[in-house]
């Protein structure tokens, strides 16, 4: 089933999580190419996941530079960059304060064990997307990680009208 049919097959269901509409989210893109960054972003959307604002950078530094984790709410960062990889930039975002939890997805041309091991033990990503990718296989391997952005997203604290009646 494509995603898009899967989308309007269970809108009820994404409405009751999304409070009706699809979640916004804030997303680091990362990537030394500009058309790979516009296929990640255009998959993005077409996935259905959320409703995404998308921030690009063309390599770790650049990214790092952007980085503040009270602005995002997932990164995307390819493997292989100029001036500072993939791996670095995840242990780098790691060891700051806000970046110890924030998903992080590594998008990568490898799918050997040893190289997707490295991404999430040693480095400390999130999750991985092999390329080449469909919008169903972001869908697939995004799904629950977007679920645990809506949880974490609702369960911050509210204002003080908030909290006065009662909401």
């Amino acid at each position: 089933m494509r995603v898009k049919e899967y989308w309007s097959n269970n809108a009820d269901y994404y409405r009751e999580i999304w409070g009706g509409n699809k979640l916004e989210l804030k997303a680091l893109v990362i990537d030394d190419s500009e058309m790979m960054r516009q296929m990640v972003m255009r998959s993005l959307r077409r996935a259905g996941l959320g409703d995404f604002d998308f921030v690009e950078a063309a390599d770790g530094d650049e990214g790092l530079k952007l980085f503040d984790p009270k602005v995002f709410d997932i990164i995307f960062v390819d493997w292989n960059m100029p001036n500072m990889s993939g791996i670095d930039f995840v242990k780098a975002i790691r060891r700051l304060d806000g970046g110890e939890k924030l998903p992080i997805i590594m998008v990568m041309s490898e799918r050997t064990m040893g190289k997707i091991e490295e991404a999430m033990d040693y480095a400390g990503a999130t999750g991985f997307i092999s390329k080449p990718f469909t919008e169903d296989d972001l869908y697939g391997k995004l799904k629950n990680v977007v679920e645990d952005i809506t949880a974490s997203k609702q369960k911050k604290p509210k204002g003080f009208f908030s909290k006065l009646m009662g909401a």
